[in-house]
């Protein structure tokens, strides 16, 4: 037995790469049971309503796997007899696993301050910091993704952070010409949060695109439209469009042009206002300093028109389209109770030899024509 544990390969004892196998199959072991138990009372405090706790126990269980996993690789390669650039490359790929899994890890963590953070802005009656948070924790993550690359760089480099970092500075140039849009799109969510045209939650339309807006990130803004399609805009483009922001109209306003018959008494064209008047008087979600407008204002080419204004408040949309609703079945039923018709486009042709109503054409043709008399007169009964 002795003998099998002194058999070399690549020049190690086999119970180095015994003890390698070893290491590496309980880090990740642990690994895995951490996430478990951490998963587990990480429910116990989400349902205890602690959120924070929660949220930390679920972060560290997803970098927990790859961390240790990436301990244990570096601390078994550390046991193996190396030499030359095999060794190298062994601490290469340990201080690179290791700066990797690090990183990892501090990705997941990045959802405790955000969690935090927006526990704090779901206390504010603004909006803004809502929209603050997505930012915050993509923020957050692009500087640990980039704190871990510089890292790998140093170590592939064997150069100081700093030589990088004025690389970095130098590249950063023609990166930024080559970025114009992504550049664009930053000061345009920059305008964005300064001038503040929207809030989350809020329903725009921009360019047609009705809906409420979903995120606002760091390069693009999300609108859920109103038939479910998600449309993301570039914020550079959306900073210099026009935006209608239906989420702070203080009231919806309904116009409306109720048309009855040319043949309505003058005395019913009273009535029908009257009755439209008393269906509005202090109407479901009037404001006394916006009382609703109705008038015998036009002679349209088919019909009498009356002019309906309205203001509803609050802008409940769907409470406003039950109390119109409301509105048009009342106005219909009295109507037809009064003898009141409404009207609709028509064509009314007079026929010759209708003696109700007589028709009569006359033409009068110059005594200079040729071929006519002084004058004809052709006539239609």
């Amino acid at each position: 037995m002795g003998n099998i544990f002194q058999y070399e390969i690549l020049g190690n004892s086999a119970w180095r790469i015994l003890t390698l196998f070893g290491i590496v199959l309980l880090s990740l072991f642990l690994g895995k049971l951490a996430k478990l138990i951490l998963v587990k009372f990480g429910k116990k405090f989400e349902s205890a309503n602690r959120p924070i706790m929660a949220t930390t126990l679920f972060a560290v269980s997803k970098g927990a796997v790859f961390l240790l996993g990436a301990a244990g690789i570096s601390l078994g390669l550390a046991i193996l007899q190396l030499k030359g650039w095999v060794a190298e490359a062994s601490d290469t790929i340990s201080a690179i696993l290791l700066s990797v899994g690090i990183g990892y890890f501090l990705y997941w963590l990045v959802d405790i301050p955000t969690t935090w953070f927006s526990r704090m802005a779901g206390r504010t009656e603004t909006k803004l910091d809502d929209m603050l948070v997505p930012i915050i924790r993509k923020s957050l993550r692009v500087t640990v993704v980039v704190l871990v690359l510089v890292q790998v760089a140093q170590i592939l480099s064997d150069k100081p952070i700093t030589s990088i970092i004025a690389g970095l500075g130098i590249g950063g140039l023609a990166l930024a010409l080559a970025a114009q849009d992504t550049v664009k799109n930053f000061f345009g969510s920059v305008v964005l949060f300064i001038d503040k045209p929207f809030e989350m939650g809020d329903r725009i339309v921009v360019d047609g695109q009705d809906g409420s807006v979903e995120e606002v990130g760091l390069r693009s803004t999300k609108i859920r439209t109103l038939d479910g399609h998600l449309v993301t805009i570039p914020n550079g483009e959306l900073a210099n469009k026009l935006i209608r922001n239906i989420g702070k109209r203080p009231y919806i306003r309904r116009v409306a042009n109720i048309t009855i018959t040319y043949d309505t008494p003058p005395e019913k064209v009273d009535r029908a206002v009257e009755i439209i008047k008393e269906l509005l008087d202090n109407h479901e979600g009037m404001n006394p300093e916006f009382p609703p407008r109705v008038f015998f204002n036009e002679f349209n080419a088919d019909s009498l028109n009356i002019l309906v204004i309205y203001w509803f408040h609050p802008p409940d949309y769907w409470a406003y389209m039950d109390f119109t609703e409301r509105f048009n079945k009342e106005l219909f039923r009295r109507f037809n109770e009064e003898g009141i018709e409404f009207a609709f486009p028509t064509q009314t042709l007079y026929l010759a030899g209708d003696s109700a109503r007589p028709l009569s054409i006359g033409v009068e043709l110059s005594p200079q024509s040729p071929g006519q008399n002084a004058s004809e007169r052709l006539q239609g009964d």
